[in-house]
This record gives structure tokens, C-alpha cells and sequence, in this order.
């Protein structure tokens, strides 16, 4: 019982901006967290890098601190979200990766055709800069981050159908907005690989 009222003392000082409380939280549980997120990524850098962005947010959001029931299941929880949100970003990226680097080899007969790609994908940022801002939202969450329909819906606080209705409506739009740039109609394949 002492132990919960010191680390509730300890939140409570760090929630009012105490820089050597967040210090004796932040030794408290570096170690431990760190051992925790390298034991699932298998990669004691990227454990380093995650363990700081964790600490940068609790401390930027040290208000919330004492709304926390308990701080322990809390940090690990945000550790587990934040390798995961890692693990999506990484895989999009890497998908993006290879289709950007199969279009690019279906189409280096010529700069002329890499200008067009190049192009086609800043055609295809402008035309979602386009979208209202909630469809924006729910394309780029599919596009970027590579959110499922629940994921998505649950993160906006919205219905799995109106997710699915927004993102199909916005893709919809990016097709017919691509269409009307140059000769691009093979491109636009690429829009499909994303649903």
C-alpha cells in the first residue's frame, strides 16, 4: 500500500512540471521497460529509441498522470502500442517500397515515364489534400499507417460502414482525379493495392 501512495505522490509531482520527480520515475522503470520492448523487437536500439519516445510523451502529457489507475500496466501498455504502431509503419513502408520499386521497373524504358510516376504521386497527394477533412483522415490512416476498416473506425470514434463508405468514396475520387493527369492509367492500379 505505501508503495501505491509513493508512486501517486511521484505522479502527482511529475503532473506539476517536478523535473526530479520525472527523473526518479523515468530510473525507476527504464531498464525493465527497455528489457520488455527488445524482448519483442529482438533490436536493443530500436528498445532505446521507443523507451525515449514513451518517456518524451508521458512528460508531455504528464497532466493526465494522475487520472492513471496504475502506472506500471499503463507504461507497458503504451510500450506494446507504440512497437506496434512501429511494426505497421515499417511493413506500409516497406509495401510502399516494393510497389514504388515494381512500377519504377515496369516503367524505366524512359525518364519520360519516371517523370510521369513522379508526378502521378504528387497528383495523388494533391488529390487527397482535396478530400473533406474526415474522409482525408480515414484514406490517409489506409494509405499511411495501413489501419484495418476496424482499426480505423474505432481510432475515429466512427462506425466500421462509415469508415468503409468514406474510404471507398475517397478512392474512388483519386482514381477519377488521376485520370485526368497525362497517360497515367497504368498507375492507377496502385490505388487498388491499397484497399
Amino acid at each position: 500500500m505505501k508503495d501505491v501512495s509513493e508512486e501517486l505522490e511521484l505522479l502527482l509531482r511529475v503532473a506539476d512540471g517536478d523535473r526530479p520527480a520525472f527523473n526518479l520515475l523515468y530510473r525507476k522503470y527504464l531498464q525493465n521497460l527497455r528489457k520488455f520492448v527488445a524482448s519483442i523487437s529482438g533490436n536493443t536500439d530500436l528498445a532505446d529509441e521507443l523507451v525515449q519516445d514513451i518517456f518524451v510523451k508521458i512528460w508531455l502529457n504528464r497532466k493526465n498522470l494522475p487520472l492513471i489507475g496504475s502506472f506500471k500496466p499503463y507504461l507497458y501498455r503504451c510500450a506494446r502500442n507504440l512497437l506496434i504502431d512501429h511494426i505497421r509503419k515499417s511493413k506500409t513502408q516497406i509495401r510502399i517500397k516494393e510497389v514504388s520499386k515494381n512500377l519504377e521497373e515496369d516503367y524505366a524504358i524512359g525518364t519520360d515515364d519516371h517523370l510521369i510516376y513522379t508526378q502521378t504521386l504528387s497528383h495523388l497527394h494533391s488529390g487527397i489534400n482535396l478530400l473533406p477533412e474526415k474522409r482525408k483522415k480515414i484514406v490517409e490512416l489506409k494509405i499511411h499507417e495501413d489501419l484495418s476498416l476496424d482499426e480505423i473506425a474505432l481510432q475515429l470514434k466512427i462506425s466500421k460502414s462509415v469508415v468503409k463508405k468514406q474510404l471507398y468514396t475517397g478512392m474512388a475520387f483519386l482514381r477519377n482525379y488521376l485520370k485526368h493527369f497525362y497517360r497515367i492509367a497504368p498507375f492507377i492500379s496502385f490505388l487498388y493495392f491499397f484497399l
